[in-house]
């Protein structure tokens, strides 16, 4: 009997990975004898790299600039020609951890000398993953790092951020095009936001990356110009598109200036740790995530597991940190039961800092709950 435990993060608390072994640990002490193969999984954001590191793909670290310019220590992943680069390695809110957020001023300047440092190693490909940013800067600072020139009015050369945007005047694509020859640009996101309006990057998720009523104002105007400036560039207008307003308009910035294309985060993920191949020899699947509620149902990576456990014929449970969602909606997603940490722990602070032993207790629970107690060994002849 195989199991295969797929949870993405419990964001705040544990890793993919740290998941993934503490409920592997509760399930062996019920079933010694059942065979678990983890398969830590992400959906696009934080965790993604991590995810293809342990599908095999090699971690290549570089200096770069953090969100606010400060050196940092970031990697992609690279295999086969592939580079799978995380946005959160260089310009993620965690890199703000402990520091005041930037909303005017973050970059994503250091993501795109990721991509620079993937393509010069001679990747052909480049996966970027799009999750956790600190920025709103509709991509600029990923163009800026791979050789466009902005200008402001003047012809000076405009400084980092979604701020700065206001006062953009001129766009130069020459070395960014010579960068991008020969090479494909695939986006990991499962955002459908567009750029700009009352659904787009700055309205919805400035607040997240600290912006006040009126930075948010300045966003929007400062993405407003960006778009227009773009269109005008390359007569594509790709602020309406869905999944433009991910990641701060990173979506927008990818899909009009780089060729992006757009992919599901989570579908990929899967497809890069080999999971139709895995779960065709399990008998369970457990995924999971720290929070699953009404937004895992919209193509989060614990859904997605359970559906393409589904076109196999496996059945899917989930443990999660807690569960918001109605039984009967959770099974029409196609994950059979929930097991919440909050059965254990109601207290959220504690259940966060505990979540290693109390997923190993629910692990133990759901053991033998789904798979009964283990066989009795035959007596000897």
């Amino acid at each position: 009997m195989r199991v295969l435990i797929a949870p993405d993060k419990f964001k705040g608390s544990l890793s993919a990975e740290a998941v993934a072994l503490a409920v592997g640990n509760g399930v062996r002490h019920v079933r010694p004898d059942v065979e678990l193969d983890l398969c830590p999984v992400a959906d696009g954001g934080e965790g993604t790299l991590d995810a293809a590191i342990s599908a095999g793909f090699r971690r290549i670290r570089v200096l770069v600039e953090g969100p606010v310019g400060e050196p940092v220590h970031a990697a992609y992943g690279e295999r086969d020609g592939v580079a799978l680069i995380e946005l959160a390695e260089a310009a993620g809110l965690r890199r703000l951890e402990g520091a005041a957020l930037a909303p005017l001023t973050a970059s994503t300047f250091g993501t795109g000398q990721l991509i620079d440092a993937a393509i010069r190693a001679g990747n052909q490909t480049i996966v970027l993953a799009i999750g956790g940013s600190a920025t709103t800067d509709g991509g600029a600072g990923i163009v800026q790092a791979l050789g466009a020139c902005l200008t402001d009015a003047e012809g000076r050369q405009l400084g980092r951020g979604g701020g700065a945007l206001s006062r953009v005047a001129g766009l130069d694509l020459t070395g960014l095009q010579r960068k991008l020859v020969g090479r494909t640009i695939v986006i990991a996101s499962d955002v459908q936001n567009p750029l700009l309006g009352r659904g787009g990057a700055a309205q919805v998720f400035g607040p997240q990356k600290g912006a006040s009523a009126s930075d948010v104002q300045t966003l929007e105007a400062s993405l407003t110009r960006w778009a227009a400036l773009v269109a005008d560039a390359t007569g594509i207008d790709a602020s309406g598109r869905p999944g433009a307003g991910a990641a701060g308009g990173v979506g927008f910035g990818a899909m009009a200036l780089l060729g992006a294309t757009m992919t599901s985060g989570a579908d990929l993920v899967l497809d890069m740790v080999g999971f139709p191949g895995r779960v065709r020899q399990a008998r369970l699947v457990i995924t999971g995530e720290g929070s699953l509620d009404e937004q895992s149902l919209a193509g989060k990576a614990p859904v997605r597991v359970a559906a393409a456990a589904a076109a196999a014929g496996v059945r899917t449970v989930a443990v999660a940190g807690r569960c918001t969602v109605p039984p009967d909606i959770l099974s029409a997603a196609g994950i059979a039961s929930a097991y919440a940490l909050a059965s254990l722990e109601p207290d959220l602070a504690t259940s966060m800092a505990e979540a290693g032993s109390l997923l190993a207790r629910l692990g133990a629970q759901l053991a033998a709950a789904e798979l009964g107690p283990a066989p009795l060994s035959r007596p000897p002849a």
